[in-house]
């Protein structure tokens, strides 16, 4: 079984940088994990009027309220066959934004074969689905671009919504991961981003099998 990222790249899939490759080829099929550790350099939000969304969003694990400088992180990319045999790879990224307080952004993904497009489930309960345009630049970076959006099988209105980029590339010089998120919407504006770098390990989840916690607490169906 190919990854979802090359089912849903093809060909652009080894344009990539090797490194990328390397993070966005794991399948279930190779019982292999990939676990980023690292530092957000700034993680900030939109003006006040995004907060109540922000705080809700939180609730389920979608996007959080609070701001910071030099935040640890942590992503866990665990690739594994859902309960409807589905190939999935988990999205989960934590943030310790004070010595006690840990914000959880979680997604798993899927690739539609019906969409042709890999569909982001966001937060714990796969309530809300995400299309997704993936993109190959020159130098080797992907760029994630999410496009419609469904929750609970509805198209999700507008004006609720928020577009999100992506970018994450190979840095070179300093031998690491580089993420740059933002997320807007059209008529708030800016609501919700993050920038920084990660350094990656991969672990056998054939004698580490994958965790329950990074697993969605309900799975989703609809594609």
């Amino acid at each position: 079984m190919t990854s979802i990222f090359q089912q849903a790249l093809g060909a652009d899939f080894d344009r990539l940088h090797p490194r990328l490759q390397r993070r966005f080829g794991i399948s279930s099929a190779q019982s292999t994990s990939c676990i980023g550790t690292g530092v957000m350099d700034r993680i900030w939000h939109g003006p006040a009027v995004t907060l109540p969304f922000l705080r809700l969003g939180a609730t389920r694990h979608i996007l959080f309220p609070e701001q910071g400088s030099n935040v640890q992180f942590c992503i866990e990319n665990y690739a594994y066959r859902d309960s409807f045999g589905r190939e999935t790879v988990t999205f989960v990224r934590s943030f310790d934004i004070a010595p006690h307080r840990r914000r959880r952004f979680d997604a798993t993904m899927v690739y539609s074969p019906q969409r042709s497009a890999i569909v982001d489930y966001l937060g714990t309960h796969q309530h809300y689905g995400v299309l997704l345009d993936l993109r190959v630049d020159r130098r080797g970076a992907l760029t994630i671009r999410t496009g419609e959006q469904r929750y609970a099988g509805h198209r999700f209105p507008v004006a609720l919504a928020g577009a999100a980029e992506v970018r994450e590339w190979w840095d070179d010089a300093d031998d690491c991961f580089r993420i740059e998120v933002r997320v807007t919407n059209r008529f708030l504006g800016p609501v919700f981003g993050y920038r920084g770098r990660f350094t990656t390990r991969y672990v056998d989840t054939g004698t580490a099998p994958v965790p329950a916690a990074v697993r969605p607490v309900r799975e989703n169906p609809r594609v």
